[in-house]
């Protein structure tokens, strides 16, 4: 069973609709037991990372997922659930994060070309860095669907995969039972249902 943490950040649908397709039980929830009991954990979320991180902290979730990182449990960040496992955001003031991950998240105006656009939407290919399991499915090359202004920075450690927009930007990480998808995985087609796939199943 997948417990997907809903804080009320993000639409939860099409993740469970993609959980479905592939075969995969799981459960939107914010109850505290269901977390603790669930196989494994992703924490999905769209919009400002204060917010977030706010949301998480009244509702005392961000102690579940904390502590459940620390038993092992495989954890999966998307898009801004991928960021708030990170040590700080400076998004619009500065924000601790769940601190699971080394590294914090920065703002792309400054760093990117400035003929590109931000937010940075659409399909963009992966640049593999390191192995893991998440890749298994997939290939380097492969495109996924992006959404976001804001990118996780000085992450070498749990660098797993980037994607060019004017400049490497980190797309994918993951240290041990800790991972992350900077991209949609339920709106990536048959490459995000592969990488969901990967993460169902387990590291080997």
């Amino acid at each position: 069973m997948v417990a997907i943490i809903d804080y009320g950040v993000g639409n939860l649908f099409s993740l469970c609709s993609s959980l479905k397709m592939i075969g995969a039980e799981s459960i939107v929830t914010s109850d505290k037991e269901v977390i603790k009991k669930a196989d494994k954990i992703i924490l999905p979320g769209v919009g400002a990372f204060g917010d977030a991180a706010e949301k998480l902290s009244k509702t005392g979730l961000d102690k579940v997922i904390i502590d459940e990182a620390n038993k092992g449990k495989d954890i999966m960040g998307i898009c801004l659930g991928m960021q708030l496992l990170f040590q700080k955001s400076y998004e619009y003031g500065e924000h601790n994060g769940l601190g699971l991950l080394k590294g914090e998240i920065v703002p792309m105006e400054g760093s990117l070309p400035a003929d590109l656009k931000i937010p940075h939407i659409g399909w963009n290919k992966l640049i593999f860095k390191k192995k893991s399991h998440l890749l298994s499915y997939i290939n380097e090359g492969d495109c996924v669907y992006f959404v976001h202004s804001f990118y996780a920075e000085n992450c070498q450690e749990s660098l797993v995969a980037t994607s060019e927009y004017g400049k490497e930007l980190t797309a994918m990480v993951q240290k041990d039972n800790i991972m992350g998808c900077q991209f949609h995985p339920e709106k990536s087609g048959n490459v995000g249902l592969s990488i969901l796939k990967a993460f169902c199943e387990g590291r080997k």
